[in-house]
């Protein structure tokens, strides 16, 4: 902290050593929360990993990122995210680890950039304290610790900042024109999401560059061109694309990228309509959670042994997850309820709130004294285009009708730019006794652990009272002796400002290692002591690790003879204005189900059985497990047929996709409701010989209800004991076992 008054020291200090030995530290913590143990995950996200395992056998599926090998249907996003997994998989082997690896690395490459970019303008210390906080924000190493797209996603948004403010110091239009395609290029990773940093950009390249208003109007309009041309580059050759002779574009209603890229995965995430049925009428964001169930089948990415993780972690099979202060948690997938305070509220705070009050403090002084005509130095067009980055995505996430938590990584850069920027300027402020100004810093340590208190609040049964009191007692101790010592300059005063730094980072730091402490969840990636059920919530009582979220599902034709309560709804019944409601304790044993399985140690077993402290966690969600007598007699009673076996959605075909590369058609796509096929379509399918095996499981029906009933109509039963495991291992699902359907036409 002594170092900060002296920007000139500091840059020579950077200048003279080209290793920051400061950064060193830091780069190996990045390091490690985002690599260590993803090597126990075998298969990740079930969903994105079937289709890395079907890109690897052809050109075609490669291309148009197919979710099986037979290229009968895509994923829901478009491919540059998936192109680099399968490149990773082809060279260093099909591996959990191997398609993760793309994310952990470009989490490690989003925490130098920060670095860079903050430390240019800000100093060098600003720039450590940023990029140590990028690392430690929570839902950054959960999300780069899986196979979801964001986290990538986000390291190309920062490669385009530092191309922008590039071009801003060069006066080079060609760094803009880069700049701008490569946010193209990040569309065609998560689409729309890509462009909530163009306020930003345009933002920023209009107060920062000292060129006339014509040209400035003539580069962004040309920018902007090029950016449009290259997001849409991918869409247009594939809706161009006859439809049979390319896969279905998954989770579309019309089959068309740019319906999906402005619908499904665009507008729609604002107004929460997300789910359409095969009639076309639009459902809200509810029924969401209820059709689109593979979202939410967990199991966990555990990379703790289950008898460590039986002691650490909570179930919350006992009770209703609450909300700090109380009352049942709202909201889809524990996002929370539409307002101004939502960032605030449980499920999402502790994902990235841990420093936005200090933010707020640093963004006060930041801007003190700046006139709305300027002139404006570096720093401050610099912070203006980090605020026009973070209020535009907070107040997104602050109205949008629905998102996963994992989302948030998009508030995290801004977050920590203003962390790191903000603790130089504050301490500054503090040190020249600048007014008003030199009050931020203790008030913004003090106000940031006030709410870090309010976060961990709910945890105190996981995490106990000792780190909550004292964040909170050291935090107002500090801040007040900071506020006391104001006019005093000696060493002490240095020393309790960089304490109060390490007290304020020291429970997102904690928070940020749960999904290693705990576990992860590959498919709905979040951080805290419940990280491994995907839910976000605080946990409750129970101590079994078996029932400890959404863990392993249940393969297809599994049973253990008993039967659940919970229809075909999500865990504990249906879904209650948004409210995810755990099962009762006397439901099933407590165990969380989800349509199609239940948990079962958070393991995929290639059989029926499974030991409890496997050193591979074969995790992935998605009903994550084969069940290998229903393998063994689909291979065996193959006469020909293109697809081993069709089932209604993504859910029972993904496993089976990854353990044999063999194609598996999931009729309805993600979520089963994608009006893909029809009865004569299925019919010609059947009479070419390209299927004959049909897996029924009650859900994902959607918009083929019609084909099921043909199905079921047209076929022969095959009786269960020839496929169907009685291992008592098995867990059965609420949604019952499924059967088991034979059609073969002349």
């Amino acid at each position: 902290m002594k170092h900060m008054n002296s920007e000139v020291k500091e840059e020579r200090t950077s200048n003279k050593n080209r290793i920051d030995l400061f950064l060193v530290p830091i780069v190996l913590i990045a390091a490690f929360l985002n690599l260590f143990k993803i090597w126990t995950d075998e298969y990740a996200n079930a969903y994105y990993t079937a289709a890395v395992k079907s890109m690897l056998q052809s050109f075609h599926n490669f291309f148009y990122a197919s979710f099986d090998p037979g290229g009968y249907v895509t994923i829901d996003k478009p491919p540059v995210v998936f192109w680099i997994q399968t490149i990773s998989a082809k060279i260093f082997g099909f591996h959990g680890w191997s398609v993760i690896l793309p994310q952990a690395l470009a989490g490690i490459g989003s925490v130098l950039l920060l670095y860079v970019l903050v430390k240019r303008t800000f100093g060098v210390w600003a720039g450590r304290f940023a990029a140590l906080a990028m690392a430690l924000t929570p839902i950054v190493p959960a999300v780069s610790r899986t196979n979801n797209i964001d986290s990538m996603l986000v390291f190309t948004l920062l490669v385009a900042t530092w191309m922008l403010f590039r071009a801003v110091r060069t006066a080079k239009f060609g760094w803009v024109l880069a700049a701008f395609a490569m946010i193209g290029v990040a569309f065609n990773m998560k689409m729309l999401q890509a462009y909530m940093v163009l306020p930003a950009f345009y933002v920023f390249y209009v107060v920062a560059t000292k060129i006339t208003w014509k040209k400035k109007i003539a580069f962004l309009t040309t920018a902007t061109a090029l950016m449009l041309a290259v997001s849409v580059s991918w869409a247009v050759v594939v809706d161009s694309t006859s439809a049979d002779k390319r896969p279905y574009m998954g989770s579309s209603q019309t089959n068309s990228v740019l319906e999906l890229a402005f619908g499904y995965n665009g507008i729609n995430r604002l107004t929460g309509n997300t789910s359409v049925t095969g009639s076309g009428h639009k459902q809200p964001a509810q029924t969401e959670q209820q059709t689109a169930s593979s979202e939410t089948k967990q199991t966990s990415n555990s990379s703790a042994d289950s008898s460590q993780s039986s002691n650490q972690r909570k179930s919350s099979s006992s009770q209703k997850m609450q909300a700090p202060g109380g009352g049942n948690q709202n909201g889809m997938f524990n996002t929370g309820n539409p307002g101004p305070f939502r960032l605030f509220q449980k499920g999402l705070s502790d994902q990235i709130s841990w420093l936005l009050p200090f933010v707020i403090f640093s963004i006060v002084g930041l801007f003190a004294g700046v006139k709305f005509k300027g002139p404006y130095t570096t720093k401050q067009k610099e912070s203006l285009f980090w605020l026009a980055w973070l209020l535009p995505v907070a107040v997104f996430f602050s109205i949008a009708g629905f998102f996963h938590q994992y989302y948030l990584i998009m508030l995290a850069p801004p977050i920590a730019a203003f962390a790191g920027a903000g603790a130089v300027a504050l301490w500054s402020m503090y040190k020249q006794h600048n007014g008003w100004k030199s009050w931020l810093l203790p008030g913004g340590i003090l106000t940031t652990a006030a709410l870090q208190v309010y976060i961990m609040s709910p945890y105190v049964s996981s995490i106990g009272v000792a780190p909550i009191a004292g964040v909170g007692a050291l935090g107002v101790i500090l801040a007040l002796v900071l506020a006391v010592r104001k006019q005093r300059k000696n060493s002490l005063t240095n020393y309790l400002g960089a304490a109060a730094m390490v007290v304020l980072l020291a429970m997102p730091a904690y928070w940020a290692m749960t999904p290693i402490i705990y576990g992860g969840n590959s498919m709905l990636p979040s951080a805290g002591p419940d990280s491994s059920s995907g839910m976000g919530g605080p946990p409750s009582t129970a101590t079994n690790s078996k029932q400890s979220g959404f863990n392993g599902m249940q393969p297809p034709g599994s049973s253990s003879g008993n039967s659940s309560s919970n229809g075909g709804q999500m865990p504990g019944g249906s879904s209650n204005n948004g409210q995810m409601q755990p099962p009762s304790s006397s439901s099933n044993s407590g165990q969380m189900q989800m349509p199609g399985g239940s948990s079962n140690n958070s393991q995929m077993p290639n059989s029926s059985s499974s030991k409890s402290s496997s050193s591979k966690r074969k995790s992935g969600g998605m009903n994550a497990e084969v069940n290998q007598k229903l393998l063994n007699y689909l291979t065996k009673n193959n006469t020909g047929e293109k697809y081993l076996f069709a089932t209604t959605d993504s859910t029972s075909a993904a496993p089976y996709i990854i353990k044999t590369g063999k194609p598996v058609m999931a009729m309805g796509g993600f979520s089963g409701s994608d009006p893909i096929l029809t009865v004569s379509k299925l019919k010609a399918m059947i009479k070419k010989g390209e299927v004959k095996y049909f897996y029924l499981s009650g859900m994902g029906k959607g918009g083929q209800s019609d084909v099921i009933t043909w199905i079921k109509d047209n076929s022969k039963e095959i009786p269960s004991s020839k496929w169907q495991s009685t291992s008592s291992s098995a867990q059965q699902g609420p949604s019952g076992n499924g059967t088991l359907y034979e059609i073969t036409l002349k």
